[in-house]
């Protein structure tokens, strides 16, 4: 059963919890619909532009297992700071990037970096926050993540005008360093028991991951439809942006006005999560990116394409934290960062392979078939995501 504690109030570590990723995400909101036309302007063909893209998610999922390991054995504290540095080292390297192949060793990086970065964060709520509140802290960190993909996106607006796609990685720079400098003034929860690992001895990833590996399969496939959904959303909505004759600028202000939606649903998402259960948000999430990329062939203006973009977003915000609080949920007191390491590792395999898998399609296809494929894949995605999560839930239930 879930403690109940009446003294928690969220709002106590609101600041340390939620600053660092806000101005982090405004950053990456800023430089996530600017990847795939930065990629063409240096004369990617659409499917390598959308393996650029991809590359956001190989380097979470190559950076995954070890920053279970890393967290684990540094803190949240410095493995966040460490994080925005070399991120921002990374955005750096993109906006100066001249070639394809430079653009996409800086965000293989960049990706890397953000794996850390969100895993410390889940870490640290899961230490500050009861369980009977845990869905919407969660979702309230989805939530401040979607803060800065909305903001992210409106200065991005702004700053594509004067210094051209460029200038999106300098602002992603500038917010790497400042959530850097944030996270160093936050407190270590963790700290004791790091003291008392470090004479026991720490878990290695592998063995965590032995030790609860059905979850891992199950429960973890259910982490791979969503993120998959979700990689989908943010590549396929630019280049059909592109494909019907949008600007840059164009295309930033619909994942403004998109993100604008989605941000707004966090909080109730979270209640909903904890009052009615997991699948009530998480179903929605895969649901409505199905439906939109079936919908997105049939559109052919900036009307069209924002009204498809919030349909997504509607999903998507109802899902807001659904990952981090089902992997809290199933996270074991004991090498409880490393189980995140692999939880972490189960979601990057959706990030990654849903935009590489759209790369391999839009080689043999054109694109608007590929919206057909990626929509009919979402539907059977629906019915998994919500036979597990109905699973959990049940499981949760006071007998």
């Amino acid at each position: 059963m879930p403690r109940v504690t009446t003294e928690f109030r969220l709002r106590d570590v609101a600041v340390t919890a939620y600053g660092p990723s806000v101005v982090s995400a405004i950053g990456h909101g800023a430089v996530l619909p600017m990847l795939a036309l930065r990629a063409r302007e240096l004369g990617a063909d659409l499917g390598t532009a959308a393996f650029v893209v991809a590359l956001l998610g190989i380097g979470q999922l190559l950076a995954s297992l070890p920053a279970g390991a890393l967290v684990a054995r540094i803190g949240e504290r410095r493995a966040l700071v460490g994080a925005g540095l070399i991120d921002a080292v990374a955005m750096v390297g993109a906006g100066l990037s001249g070639t394809v192949f430079w653009l996409s060793v800086a965000v293989l990086v960049s990706g890397m970096t953000w794996t850390v970065f969100l895993l410390a964060r889940q870490q640290f709520m899961i230490e500050v926050v009861p369980d009977h509140f845990r869905a919407r802290a969660m979702s309230v960190l989805g939530g401040s993540h979607r803060i800065g993909l909305f903001i992210g996106p409106l200065l991005g607006a702004l700053v594509v005008q004067p210094w051209g796609i460029r200038g999106v990685f300098w602002l992603g720079a500038v917010a790497a360093v400042a959530a850097a400098g944030i996270a160093l003034v936050m407190p270590d929860p963790g700290a004791e028991n790091r003291r008392v690992q470090a004479v026991t001895g720490h878990l290695s990833v592998w063995s965590v991951m032995r030790e609860h590996r059905r979850v891992l399969v199950t429960l973890g496939s259910v982490v791979v439809v969503i993120s998959a959904s979700r990689a989908l959303r943010t590549t396929l909505l630019p280049l059909w942006a592109e494909h019907v004759h949008m600007t840059p600028a164009e295309t930033s202000l619909v994942f403004g006005i998109a993100a604008a939606l989605d941000m707004l649903l966090f909080y109730p998402a979270g209640w909903l999560m904890d009052h009615r259960g997991r699948r009530f948000v998480a179903v929605p999430v895969v649901l409505a990116v199905a439906v939109g990329t079936l919908l997105l062939p049939l559109t052919s203006e900036i009307v069209g394409v924002t009204a498809v973009a919030l349909l997504m977003a509607l999903g998507n915000g109802l899902g807001s934290g659904i990952v981090m609080t089902l992997g809290a949920d199933a996270s074991p007191a004991v090498g409880r960062a490393q189980f995140l390491g692999a939880w972490r590792f189960a979601g990057d395999i959706g990030v990654t392979g849903g935009p590489v898998g759209l790369a391999g399609v839009l080689v043999v296809a054109p694109l608007a078939l590929a919206c057909v494929i990626a929509g009919v894949l979402g539907l059977v995605g629906t019915a998994w995501v919500a036979y597990w999560t109905g699973r959990v839930d049940r499981l949760r239930r006071p007998s």
